[in-house]
């Protein structure tokens, strides 16, 4: 009888092909995990900066409307202006005022008053702070929220009436408080209330 010679230990090319099929199809499934987690966390990074933007933009209205004081202005062309003009938001300007409180670091030779607008263009919300309380002046343009598609603004009066546009005879007098709504694509509609005139 022949004897058999020892076998080697090792494995066959079947169950090489085998395993390589497994770790194939495990590698395919951790590089779908991790596309899928950088996908992810783009989408929360866009998220977060868009909702910051959002809460930085509300913080500096909020303290815009809480440091308005009654002091009305001068356009460029020396024509008297309210210290206060608001409109409901289907316009381009969507308000103006007068703010106190502007710090000065510098020590620059100016007033710590300072007029702010706000505006709606292209789809953005930009605060325009100009250099000079009366008259055209130089201005920064600072754009607060884009992906805007609507903004509607209300404002209260002093009797409690909730009104769609401030445009009062009085040119000193104050709203005392504003609510505004953002329409945006990626959050829906952001409602926020602001006092006037409440302090910093």
């Amino acid at each position: 009888m022949t004897a058999r010679p020892p076998r080697t230990a090792g494995f066959t090319l079947v169950e090489m092909l085998i395993a390589l099929a497994i770790f194939g199809m495990i590698t395919a499934g951790s590089v779908a995990l991790l596309s899928f987690s950088v996908r992810a966390q783009d989408m929360a990074d866009r998220q977060l900066a868009s909702l910051g933007a959002i809460r930085r933009a509300g913080t500096l209205l909020g303290a815009d409307f809480a440091q308005a004081v009654p002091r009305p202005w001068r356009d460029e062309n020396g024509q008297p202006q309210r210290s206060f003009y608001g409109t409901g938001g289907q316009e381009t300007r969507l308000f103006v005022l007068v703010r106190g409180g502007w710090d000065n670091p510098d020590a620059l030779a100016r007033s710590s008053l300072q007029r702010v607008e706000y505006r709606l263009q292209a789809g953005r919300i930009y605060r325009i702070g100009f250099a000079h309380v009366d008259g055209g002046g130089a201005a920064s343009v600072a754009s607060l929220i884009d992906e805007v598609q609507g903004v509607a603004l209300r404002y209260r009066d002093r009797e409690g009436a909730w009104q769609e546009s401030w445009d009062r005879p009085d040119p000193r007098e104050l709203p005392v408080a504003v609510e505004m709504i953002v329409t945006s694509a990626r959050f829906g509609a952001v409602r926020q209330l602001f006092l006037v005139g409440s302090g910093p």
